[in-house]
């Protein structure tokens, strides 16, 4: 459930306890028990909050790192970390974006108030449908004291819809596999479109043949899951001047097909729709966020098993654009779906496209499991997404698309392999796919094997689900020009 988030003067008196921005380094109010803080470990590390007992009742100091370091997005972070904390009240207060203005000349308290919103509702977030008995997590309410300033207001307002769709990112991404097939999926995305302001159509298995949709009918062949391809609308209020197109691979499963992973390798595929879920959220957003651009959205859906009649390897699919792909690996299937969703974006002619997908194992080896890779066939359009990515507090890193490394997928009976060699694994898919956008429209992929998925937590992320790039999409359309 969403926190509930005002402004106000003062704290109220309904408030259990109030929240104290400390710099790290920096003198503590004298209203806070220093000895009791430095004993227990506290020196203002950003994330970092703990609660005391004072005269005044009980605070919680709320670390904001170095000073000379702060910006608005820290404040996402220590929002976060006071959520967690105080998860068993009720109601509570916090006075960091005034803290923070009192010692950062030239803050944007709008900026500040969007990121502290998120982090606050990201840090309260917890996926438990499935526990018996779920953790105690009270909180509900959070006034934010000492500003009651229109941006202040406008920034909690926007950086909560936001957080609402980085949160239902993470909960499709948390869902079974077995549960969120690629019907219920797509179910579920219509009765969001219905509430965000978007058109949705969904495409059933016949009407995917009709379209011709051979990437998606060759994974599916091997599931008694029918797939669903996806797509979202967003159109503003007068005249539409620009057109954005989101692509997101959306496998619910991914066994590997008969290309089977390990069941070591199988434990977190749940996530492989990871890419289709942080475009879910996204669009969600964005009526919220009062985006003036229209932003479109293709989704395939599909499972990847290991069925009777399942694509074998050296099978021979066409995808909807007219090039064939010889399947040499068949857990190299997102490439597969995207071709048919990136030509079908292409066919509607958008200024920009922008796909995003759990592609490839070679990125995290290269990058990490916290940076996607960025790939792009045009320089413009890859700095204005990285500059998205750097706003949203999204790290990406870019990655060449060398044209000579194509000979590594050439086929002698198709078009195209659906694999490269040994070596560079993440540029060869990412190379696989820009043969299926139009030479003319520019065109970014980003690869989040990685940052889709945490085994770790901090006070942003628990594990599972982080909903990666859901934020950047929303950066990328509400600054569209």
């Amino acid at each position: 459930m969403a926190l509930t988030l005002s402004t106000a003067r003062s704290a109220p008196a309904a408030a259990e306890l109030v929240g104290i921005g400390i710099f790290k380094g920096a003198d503590l109010p004298e209203n806070l028990p220093s000895a009791v803080l430095e004993s227990r470990g506290f020196d203002g590390s950003l994330g970092k909050t703990m609660i005391v007992e004072t005269a005044d009742g009980l605070r919680a100091a709320v670390g904001l790192g170095p000073a000379e370091d702060f910006t608005a997005n820290a404040l996402r972070r220590a929002g976060a970390g006071f959520a967690r904390a105080t998860r068993r009240h009720k109601q509570v207060a916090l006075s960091l974006i005034a803290d923070a203005v009192k010692e950062i000349d030239g803050l944007d308290q709008g900026a500040a108030a969007e990121a502290l919103a998120e982090g606050l509702e990201l840090g309260a977030y917890r996926f438990e449908t499935y526990k018996s008995k779920p953790a105690r997590n009270d909180l509900k309410k959070v006034t934010i004291v000492g500003t009651t300033s229109a941006a202040v207001k406008n920034g909690l307002a926007v950086g909560a819809a936001i957080a609402e769709g980085q949160m239902l990112a993470r909960t499709l991404v948390n869902e079974p596999g077995g549960t969120l097939t690629p019907p219920e999926l797509a179910t579920r995305v219509q009765a969001m479109a219905k509430s965000a302001g978007l058109t949705c159509k969904v495409m059933d298995l016949a009407a995917i043949k009709r379209a011709k949709l051979g990437g998606l009918l060759g994974v599916n062949r091997g599931s008694t899951n029918p797939p669903r391809f996806v797509e979202l609308t967003w159109t503003p209020k007068g005249k539409v001047t620009s057109t954005l197109a989101f692509v997101g691979k959306g496998v619910t499963f991914d066994a590997g097909g008969l290309s089977i992973k390990t069941g070591a390798g199988m434990m977190t595929m749940k996530c492989d729709m990871g890419g289709a879920a942080a475009v879910i959220g996204a669009m969600s957003a964005l009526k919220a966020v009062d985006v003036g651009v229209r932003v479109k959205a293709y989704l395939p859906l599909t499972d990847n098993m290991l069925g009777g009649d399942a694509t074998r390897p050296g099978d021979v699919l066409k995808i909807r654009n007219g090039k064939t792909i010889e399947v040499l690996n068949t857990d190299a299937e997102g490439r597969l779906i995207l071709a048919d969703a990136l030509s079908l974006a292409s066919e509607a002619k958008p200024d920009a496209i922008i796909d995003l997908a759990t592609l490839t194992g070679a990125c995290m080896v290269a990058l990490g499991p916290k940076i996607a890779g960025l790939m792009s066939n045009d320089d413009d359009f890859a700095a204005t997404v990285k500059a998205a990515a750097e706003a949203a507090d999204e790290r990406v890193w870019q990655l060449p698309l060398p044209a000579d490394y194509s000979s590594q997928f050439e086929s002698s009976v198709a078009d195209m392999k659906n694999i490269g060699g040994s070596h560079g694994g993440a540029i060869t898919a990412g190379l696989i796919l820009q043969n299926f956008v139009a030479e003319d429209i520019p065109w970014v992929h980003l690869d989040i094997a990685g940052p889709a998925w945490t085994d770790s937590e901090d006070p942003e992320n628990r594990k599972g689900g982080t909903g990666f790039g859901v934020r950047t999409l929303v950066q990328l359309a509400r600054t569209w020009q």
